[in-house]
């Protein structure tokens, strides 16, 4: 397969066409036309990420972070420049996804989260642009709030920050990834008892109070992990392509 096959595939099964995005999901960088023989997924497309990708060989990239977003491509100069040139000197087509891979209900991150955390009852929550794309659910018997704490440490990140202004038991928890801060309303006016996202913002602590929720933040790069991990599973999985996930490790 080449890298048009692949993005054509990925953009049916992702339904890239549906969703109102800043960025230009699909296919921002195209190759030669060689056959792929190696894929590097990861959350941004950057130079770090670019230079791994030749260190180990790849034809082609999968981010949740393009580099084309709105009319960001408008000059080529600058980092512009450099991130085209490091993908063109080396014959790597570059595919990003980026609300659609949030959404997804099998492959995206927040679906792989409520499934990392093991939540029941699990449906399509917080509404963005006309989609929907985090989800909710909740666990069979209410947890300490401290426990759930923990268990985010443990399934996503250690480095979490929170507002706790929620009940010490919950039982249900509603998830949107990265920069969701300001969604937390949706959370507070569902009667969810905890909000999942990634950056903490201030824009959330006067509604976290208000609706009395607790709000967990576990990072925009941890918690966007989760959907491109699951879709190198996926394209070695189900077309036995070598495709792998590079994590960047980054805290923020």
């Amino acid at each position: 397969m080449n890298a048009q096959k692949i993005s054509k595939m990925l953009d049916n099964l992702l339904d890239v066409e549906t969703f109102k995005d800043s960025s230009n999901n699909g296919l921002q960088v195209d190759n030669s036309g060689k056959e792929i023989k190696k894929i590097l997924t990861g959350v941004d497309a950057s130079q770090e990420f670019f230079e791994h990708a030749v260190a180990l060989g790849s034809d082609m990239v999968i981010c949740h972070h393009g580099i084309s977003w709105g009319d960001s491509l408008k000059r080529i100069t600058g980092l512009n420049y450099k991130n085209i040139k490091i993908l063109m000197d080396n014959d790597i087509a570059l595919y990003a996804c980026h609300l659609p891979l949030d959404a997804h209900g099998v492959y995206g991150n927040n679906a792989q989260i409520v499934r990392a955390l093991e939540l029941k009852n699990v449906k399509p929550f917080g509404e963005y642009h006309g989609n929907v794309i985090g989800f909710s659910g909740e666990f069979g018997n209410a947890i300490k709030y401290d426990d759930f704490k923990k268990l985010v440490e443990k399934k996503i990140s250690k480095n979490i920050q929170t507002m706790d202004f929620g009940p010490s038991e919950i039982k249900s928890v509603a998830v949107i990834s990265g920069g969701a801060a300001s969604d937390i309303h949706q959370a507070g006016e569902g009667g969810f008892d905890v909000y999942l996202s990634g950056e903490a913002a201030l824009m959330a602590y006067s509604p976290a109070r208000e609706f009395a929720v607790n709000a967990v933040f576990a990072g925009h790069y941890k918690t966007e992990v989760f959907g491109v991990k699951a879709l190198a599973k996926f394209l070695s999985n189900e077309y036995g392509l070598d495709a792998e996930f590079l994590d960047l490790d980054i805290k923020f």
